[in-house]
């Protein structure tokens, strides 16, 4: 897929991707708060949860300049363990540093929710970090999210209380029929 100026091409990621996921992710690890992890994870751990999700049969997406270069990703997970949860997933979008409000995370998202809605599931939740984060609203917003509800400060990450804001939308059929996927 690529953007109205043709910039941006988003394809199914693949594993010699994932050291640019992986320092696309530590910038906002140690920079910022979407991610309530505190230590970025190294590229051989990022590797063994890129495998995860392709073989749990989740999509997974990179975003990459006209040269090629990866500048974001896109993956959608388990929402929660328990069986009952299985026909929800969370998605996770992150830019490169610099990125945001070029067109990259919506082409992304773009791409991830009918793939997930293809895969059969559900509901797609995203959980965003730091209800300051009016970017990341807006995006998942602009995508037909809308608000599930926020947990008033559940994380401390950089000296700061962090609230998360629990976004929602359905996918295909949402709960208005019987789940196609067992």
């Amino acid at each position: 897929m690529k953007n109205a100026a043709g910039s941006i091409v988003v394809r199914a990621a693949a594993a010699g991707d994932v050291p640019a996921i992986a320092a696309i992710y530590a910038h906002h690890v140690q920079s910022g708060t979407a991610s309530f992890e505190l230590e970025p994870p190294d590229v051989d751990e990022m590797r063994r949860r890129f495998a995860s999700a392709l073989q749990g049969g989740y999509p997974y997406f990179v975003a990459a300049d006209g040269g090629g270069r990866v500048i974001g990703y896109a993956y959608a997970g388990p929402y929660r363990a328990r069986p009952a949860y299985r026909h929800t997933v969370e998605n996770s979008v992150y830019v490169e540093a610099g990125g945001g409000g070029h067109g990259v995370g919506s082409a992304l998202l773009s791409v991830l929710i009918p793939a997930c809605a293809d895969r059969g599931f559900r509901q797609m939740i995203a959980i965003i970090g730091g209800a300051d984060n009016a970017a990341s609203i807006a995006l998942h917003r602009s995508h037909g999210f809308t608000e599930a509800g926020r947990l008033a400060s559940v994380g401390r990450k950089h000296d700061h209380w962090l609230d998360t804001v629990l976004m929602q939308r359905p996918l295909g059929d949402g709960a208005n029929s019987p789940p196609t996927r067992r």
